[in-house]
């Protein structure tokens, strides 16, 4: 395995070998996310991508927070500057607004906030969502292949009420996930919303009563149990509908440009004969 980036925003550990828990590690800042660590979580995606012997991805936060958004200030010592707080100090306004009167948007890796926000990528990362999902925190949560959250945890699009925007990619994504309607009630109004609503409107996959990071890992487990080229065959052809292609257009891509790459590989072979000799698959790690 080759050596992950170095980090300092977050924890990198592993529950199983083919698991990369990824853990924002801020916890007196609400897990805030300045561009400094937006630069080293698109790192960190990319070198999930790039080991062979990675299957999936999990974020997740320490403390009460999952991510409440970006670090307005920037710096590692900074106290968080939530959008959603009233009581934002003179300085931090001081900051925002000199940034904004520059006619210069804030520097982020062309996968978004936190790297993910935007992100493509090969291989499937999921959300833990330990508590408070607020702004760019919810950005990525929207843009991962599943959600799970803990029963304490809150989302919201609150940039509205502080004048600015969620332009790291949630609002055509949200639109797609929940439906128009309720998209604009969290855009427009910058609400809050508990988990278990989140889960009516298809932003969540599960609420857990328990350690939901313990919860997501059940579920990396299986994922990792399944072939690797077929688990990221699947998953981009999921993606082709979710970034806009009609059914037909995307099947016709998927089956023109990434199917053959399957067809190709070890794994179809191996998971098709140990059908047939009923025992189970021993995986290599994938190639594509």
């Amino acid at each position: 395995m080759a050596p992950p980036p170095q980090t300092k925003y977050c924890i990198l550990s592993h529950p199983t070998p083919e698991i990369l828990l990824v853990t924002l590690n801020r916890p007196k800042q609400l897990n805030c996310i300045s561009a400094e660590g937006n630069e080293e979580l698109d790192a960190v995606w990319k070198w999930l991508d790039a080991e062979p012997k990675l299957c999936v991805g999990i974020l997740t936060g320490t403390g009460r927070a999952f991510c409440a958004g970006a670090d307005l200030k920037g710096n590692t010592s900074s106290s968080p500057r939530i959008l959603q707080n009233r009581n934002t100090d003179t300085t931090a306004h001081t900051e925002w607004n000199q940034a904004n009167a520059s006619g210069k948007q804030r520097k982020m890796p062309q996968s978004g906030f936190g790297g993910l926000s935007r992100r493509k990528g090969r291989k499937p990362v999921l959300a833990a969502v330990n508590g408070i999902c607020f702004g760019g925190g919810c950005e990525m949560a929207i843009n991962a292949d599943m959600v799970f959250a803990s029963s304490a945890a809150t989302f919201s699009l609150p940039e509205v009420k502080r004048g600015v925007v969620a332009i790291a990619g949630a609002l055509p994504r949200i639109a797609r996930v929940v439906g128009k309607q309720r998209a604009m009630e969290m855009a427009l109004t910058g609400r809050v919303l508990k988990a278990e609503e989140a889960r009516e409107w298809g932003l969540v996959n599960r609420v857990v009563d328990g350690d939901v990071v313990d919860e997501c890992i059940a579920v990396a487990k299986e994922i990792a149990e399944n072939s690797p080229d077929a688990v990221i065959v699947s998953r981009e052809g999921v993606n082709l509908a979710w970034e806009g292609l009609g059914a037909d257009e995307a099947t016709e891509k998927l089956i023109a440009e990434t199917y053959p790459k399957l067809l190709a590989g070890e794994n179809i072979h191996e998971g098709v004969k140990a059908f047939v000799e009923k025992r189970k698959p021993v995986w290599k790690a994938s190639k594509l």
